[in-house]
């Protein structure tokens, strides 16, 4: 194999999943703990730090710890050029670079933009109520 493609297949490859799709999506406008990005993927922690990690090593998203949690965000952002000119082939809209504040998410973020009011975050125009996964 040419060698001379191996990164690009990586980056490609990268690309190619819908959860690692919703994670760059999430990381458009700022960055994101990772509980976030697994209350917004309805996915369990390990499985949500299987995708960082593939998107971290094809060089897409770089981490950076405060306290306990971990932040990731884009590397470069011309990778959402890349992910426009695909959503542009198939018809769909750009994605939406919104903080989304999610019940189930202890991040300070979502606590910041939102009171916690019997499990339902409120004071928020992106509000996504999560259900507790089983």
């Amino acid at each position: 194999m040419d060698t001379s493609y191996r990164l690009p297949t990586q980056v490609l490859k990268a690309l190619a999943h819908p959860a690692r799709l919703k994670i760059l999506n999430a990381l458009r406008d700022d960055e994101e703990c990772v509980c976030h990005l697994t209350a917004l993927l309805r996915q369990r922690q390990a499985y949500v730090s299987q995708q960082l990690m593939f998107l971290r090593q094809a060089g897409l998203i770089e981490d950076r710890k405060d306290g306990l949690r971990v932040y990731y965000r884009i590397k470069d952002p011309r990778v959402f050029d890349v992910l426009n000119v695909v959503n542009a082939l198939v018809g769909e809209k750009d994605g939406i670079a919104e903080h989304q504040v999610l019940a189930t998410c202890p991040c300070p973020r979502c606590e910041k933009h939102g009171q916690r009011v019997g499990g339902r975050q409120w004071k928020s125009k992106s509000l996504v109520r999560v259900a507790p996964t089983a």
